[in-house]
Parts: structure tokens; sequence; C-alpha cells
């Protein structure tokens, strides 16, 4: 399993370590390649998350800072709930 995180903008050196983590940790259990993107806008509150991961799996989420979709564990969560869990071979 690999997980490849890019965190844009964010602004903050410690959000972006804990966000890390969280991100680890939803996708630890996962098989495969893994990317996860989180970039912020200065033209919007909203911060804009893309996963992709194997057999082509792609999703794309806007995490609103006003229901605080920005925290780290509301991350976590969320990718939980986007990804597949692992099929049994």
């Amino acid at each position: 399993m690999g997980v490849s995180i890019e965190l844009q903008n964010l602004g903050d050196a410690q959000l972006c370590r804990e966000i890390t983590a969280q991100v680890e940790h939803a996708l630890s259990d996962r098989q495969g390649a893994w990317r996860v993107s989180i970039a912020a806008s200065r033209a919007s509150e909203n911060w804009e998350m893309r996963i992709e991961g194997p057999h082509g799996f792609e999703r794309s989420y806007s995490l609103a800072g006003s229901a605080g979709e920005h925290q780290p564990e509301a991350i976590r969560r969320l990718i939980a709930q986007l990804v597949p869990p692992n099929r049994l071979p």
C-alpha cells in the first residue's frame, strides 16, 4: 500500500501534518497506490479534495470550512466514506 499526499496553499504547517496523519490513517488498510490532493483557494473558503486509487478510482469533493470539513478528523471520516473497502480475493 502506498499513499501520496499533496497539500496546496493550506498555510498552516501543523494543520498539514495533522491532515497528512489522518489521511494516512484513513487509507492504511486499503490495498494499492492512493493519491490524495487537497488545495485551498483564495477565491473561496472551500478546499478541493481529489482522491485517486487503484482500478481507475477517482473522487472529488469540496470541503466546506463552514461545515467543519477543514478539520483533520472530518477529512479522515470523509475519505473513509468515499473510498470503498478492500475487496476479498
